[in-house]
């Protein structure tokens, strides 16, 4: 019994260090796999010795702990965390002992949410208009956030005039959207700054910044689930609540109704199959009991609740081996190195490289070459390196070191003080030059179908294309000469190029390249001035004026538009008859006073690009269904959104209709 006692001491000691590390200092060292083989083992051991059970035991509290960079706030009720199951049987044993407290004879209604890997918020409204936000925190006091919350566009500043609740109380999830994450870690690693391991540490470190125009740029959205406390109309069932909710103006995860354990893990699987195709990570599922009478009557314990679960997902990780540690040239000059990996299946595809972010990183972790490693992929960001299994270590070994100069062209790489990231520094680089190239060329920015990395680095050896503006004036003799190019692809080619110059100022901005310019503030940018020209011209206060950009995109927009190069491509583009002013014709602001919701997959563009085009036609975006949504863009996999849609009788479309309306006049 000694031993044990002391194994459980040490279980306490490493959950305690992790959940601050987790919670509080947003610098997880472990995967949350490993921390569920902690707490799962602390429970076992507990449940079948109790008199090892102590008060202060990590199991007895909710986890988690307050930043004292920020004041507190009390919760007017524990907000608990949830008990785990990890595969069929175990929910299934949830489920027998959900039946047999209730007496059901008959298959017991849940209601199935994804579980969003975020970071609980508790909004509280008085008067119909929103007047606190908290953190999580420990469960009784959190963090006081409220300036930053109501930078969202997704959380209501107020309750509409009609509903007749004066007090409200709601419990959501702050996350940071795939495609946002993915952005953010760009412009991070532009700039030479460590870039976020993942999107709940990047939602966590956003929400928390004392500067509340930091937070708005980071652009978080939330998702609520839970009516805490309501002065007034009461539903009986959980999903009335989702539906109250969507009323009131809150986003609101997707969901399913469903009646016992069997549809329940049908919808789990179903939603770990969709995972990667959801706009947000996901970690499981959560079942929760759908009346909420029934809930009062199995009550809960310190920890969590007892009518509802989490059914968590496999960790996707694996252990490989590292190759060889390779540096690659980004448009920006930024050298990444990069681990090229023995192929190892994680999370339905075979990965052989994943990304290692920058020297520091290299160090921090001690990855050397030979080593075993653990990767870990998350959705379609390249699979990084979590850990080293260093006890596999044979001694053959090899130190990775950074380069003295390019591996492109041989020129100096430097690193500047106080950044995590080593640059090349020839403006000529032909590496920088392909990559830049390729941003130019992609989707997001001027969409030149055919244009590919490929043809890209053909014409760029060839010295035909020395910068983007080149590109208008390509002949079809040129890209005949090039390989694989025959009449029919040479004008196909040629016609996505002369379809690109009516691309738009916006998508002109942000295929530039300016470091810290992504689509959203392109569009801001593009639409406060107007013209190219003006743009160029502006002063650092004035760009500052859009509230997209602080003071550090104001620099780098001035030092941009203030290179030789830069004026000399501008210029070329202007020649070759890209359109570089905001058009202002009849289309512009057609979409006054539409409102769009999209739910469910969109297969041929991003949500945030969705968005652009939306708001470039002067429409809005919105994040709830009502009475006064003008459209429900549905796609695969659409839920309760779509159903909400279909009740209130909101005209429904599909992608494919969307971008119909998007042509027209």
């Amino acid at each position: 019994m000694e031993s044990l006692s002391e194994r459980v001491e040490r279980l306490r000691e490493q959950i305690r260090y992790h959940d601050h590390r987790y919670h509080v200092l947003n610098a997880p060292e472990i995967s949350d796999a490993e921390y569920d083989a902690l707490y799962r083992e602390l429970v076992h051991l507990e449940e079948s010795h109790p008199q090892l059970i102590t008060p202060a035991s990590p199991t007895q509290r909710v986890a988690g702990g307050v930043s004292p960079a920020f004041g507190t706030v009390g919760h007017s009720l524990p907000v608990l965390s949830l008990g785990n199951v990890f595969n069929e049987g175990e929910l299934r044993a949830f489920d027998a002992r959900v039946q047999g407290e209730l007496g059901a004879a008959a298959p017991v209604p849940y209601v199935v949410e994804p579980k969003i890997d975020g970071l609980s918020v508790i909004l509280s409204y008085a008067g119909g208009l929103l007047r606190a936000a908290a953190t999580r925190g420990d469960g009784i006091t959190g963090e006081e956030v409220t300036a930053n919350v109501r930078t969202f566009p997704s959380v209501p500043l107020s309750l509409p005039a009609g509903s007749g609740i004066a007090h409200l109380e709601v419990r959501g999830e702050v996350y940071l959207p795939r495609a946002e994450f993915a952005r953010l870690n760009r412009e991070r690693e532009d700039a030479g700054e460590p870039v976020f391991a993942n999107p709940r540490n990047a939602a966590a470190g956003s929400l928390r910044q004392l500067d509340p125009q930091v937070t708005a740029a980071r652009r978080l959205r939330a998702v609520f689930y839970e009516i805490r406390q309501l002065a007034g109309r009461r539903p009986a069932h959980h999903h009335e609540s989702l539906e109250l909710l969507d009323e009131l103006g809150f986003a609101t995860p997707e969901s399913r109704l469903v009646a016992g354990s069997d549809e329940a893990y049908a919808v789990v699987r179903e939603w770990e199959e969709r995972r990667h195709q959801l706009p947000y990570e996901i970690d499981g599922a959560v079942v929760k009991l759908d009346d909420l009478a029934q809930r009062e009557v199995l009550g809960e314990t310190s920890h969590h609740p007892r009518w509802a679960v989490a059914f968590k997902f496999a960790a996707e990780q694996a252990a490989t081996r590292v190759l060889d540690i390779v540096v690659q040239v980004g448009r920006t000059g930024v050298l990444t190195p990069t681990a090229e990996l023995e192929p190892v299946r994680v999370g339905g595809s075979t990965v052989s490289r994943a990304s290692l972010h920058n020297e520091d990183l290299i160090r921090e972790r001690d990855v050397r070459i030979g080593d075993r490693v653990i990767i870990q992929r998350a959705g379609d960001v390249i699979p990084e390196v979590v850990g080293v299994l260093k006890g596999e270590r044979t001694g053959s070994e090899r130190v990775f070191t950074m380069p003295a100069s390019c591996p492109a062209c041989q020129g100096p790489a430097v690193r500047a003080a106080g950044e995590a990231a080593t640059r090349c520094v020839n403006p000529h680089c032909p590496a920088q030059l392909l990559q830049r190239l390729i941003h130019f060329c992609s989707r997001g920015a001027m969409n030149m179908e055919g244009m590919g990395p490929a043809m890209l680095e053909q014409l760029a050896r060839s010295g035909l294309v020395k910068d983007p503006g080149d590109l208008y004036f390509l002949t079809r003799e040129q890209l005949l000469g090039c390989e694989r190019t025959g009449e029919k692809t040479a004008g196909k080619l040629l016609s996505a190029i002369a379809v690109s110059r009516q691309a738009g100022l916006a998508r002109v901005l942000f295929a530039l390249g300016i470091r810290q310019v992504g689509q959203r503030a392109a569009g801001q940018l593009a639409a406060h001035f107007g013209s190219l020209s003006s743009l160029m011209r502006a002063s650092p206060d004035r760009l500052q004026e859009v509230p997209e950009v602080g003071p550090r995109t104001a620099q780098a927009i001035t030092e941009f538009f203030s290179r030789a190069e830069t004026q000399e491509l501008v210029d070329k583009l202007a020649r070759g008859g890209v359109r570089l002013e905001l058009e202002r014709d009849a289309r512009a602001g057609s979409w006054d006073g539409l409102s769009f919701v999209f739910t469910g997959t969109l297969e041929g563009m991003s949500r945030v690009e969705a968005q652009s085009r939306v708001e470039d036609k002067g429409g809005r975006v919105a994040g709830a269904v009502t009475a006064a949504t003008s459209y429900v863009v549905a796609g695969p996999g659409a839920g309760s959104k779509l159903d909400r849609a279909r009740r209130l009788s909101v005209r429904v479309i599909t992608e494919a209709e969307f971008l119909r309306l998007l042509t027209e006049e």
